[in-house]
């Protein structure tokens, strides 16, 4: 039995999807239950696409796909990133999904999902518009939900979208500061450690040499990705639930800059007794990584 049943909430994209085979590669540690599609990295009927082509390239149809939110909840379009290619996965030649999707609102499934879990860990690595809807539409629902793991923000650094803010975040900043003041225990991996979870040659090189359908597809985005993002994002969110103790976390009260303009998805982390000013910590910070540790694990997950 996998020690940890969590939900995915994701945007793939490239790094999602190299999350999603660190992932089913440790099915000692994590047992998906089921994939929530948010529109983030590419728009919502490639994210659903992909999400389903990466499953059933590890022959995983059995794990239920919900779609999601196509757009941000306070704006009429989100914004894409040129990093993943048209269609999210670097030109994958993935053929399409054959997997049907399952009925009904992302939101809704994060809700009854987490009923029926009774306290279900929620892993989200794109825009956080899914679970928000689910907090808006269930004010219960944080009692159902043990921890959210976040790849997102930028706490101690600069952004990547905005001079302030990570592109998830400021992709929907509304329904990051609901999620962030929801109560729920949350891990936010942002840029101040994910810059640190970088592609190295050598990472691919021992990926090619797995030489599996899975491996060859992890090595195909880690070049053609990696040539133009070389941080592994999202797969850090992953890791950090496998390994948590090749981290370095601080505890901190973060709040949501939701204001239109460059600012718009900047995480405000208070952490000293002097800016906290009473507030009690709602955040575990993650602020750096062993990398090589990091690099070996991925690496021996996709082995498996």
């Amino acid at each position: 039995m996998a020690d940890l049943r969590f939900l995915y909430d994701c945007d793939p994209g490239a790094d999602d999807a190299l999350a999603m085979l660190l992932a089913l590669g440790r099915t000692d540690a994590l047992d998906m239950v089921a994939v929530t599609c948010v529109a983030g990295n590419v728009g919502l009927e490639p994210v659903v696409n992909n999400a389903r082509r990466i499953l059933e390239l590890c022959g995983r149809q059995d794990i239920a796909v919900y779609s999601g939110a196509a757009r941000p909840i306070m704006a009429s379009r989100g914004r894409v990133s040129i990093m993943h290619g048209s269609d999210g996965l670097a030109g994958s030649t993935l053929p399409a999904a054959s997997m049907a999707l399952r009925e009904g609102h992302a939101a809704n499934a994060i809700s009854r999902i987490a009923r029926q879990e009774g306290q279900l860990h929620i892993c989200a690595t794109g825009p956080l518009t899914n679970l928000a809807m689910a907090l808006l539409l269930d004010p219960d629902l944080p009692n159902f939900v043990s921890a959210v793991t976040i790849m997102g923000g930028a706490a101690f650094c600069p952004g990547n979208t905005t001079p302030l803010a990570e592109f998830n975040f400021a992709v929907d900043p509304h329904a990051a500061a609901i999620v962030f003041d929801s109560g729920i225990p949350i891990t936010m991996l942002g840029l101040d450690v994910t810059r640190q979870a970088t592609v190295t040659e050598d990472m691919i090189r021992q990926m090619q040499a797995i030489d599996t359908p899975v491996a060859r597809e992890a090595a195909h985005l880690l070049i053609h990705y990696g040539s133009k993002d070389p941080c592994l994002h999202d797969p850090a969110a992953i890791a950090y639930m496998l390994e948590p103790e090749i981290f370095k976390t601080v505890d901190a009260h973060v709040s949501i800059y939701t204001d239109s303009g460059a600012a718009a998805g900047q995480v405000v982390a208070a952490v000293s007794e002097r800016h906290l000013a009473g507030r009690v910590p709602n955040c575990t910070v993650v602020t750096g990584v062993d990398a090589e540790a990091f690099r070996t694990l991925f690496v021996d997950a996709l082995r498996g």
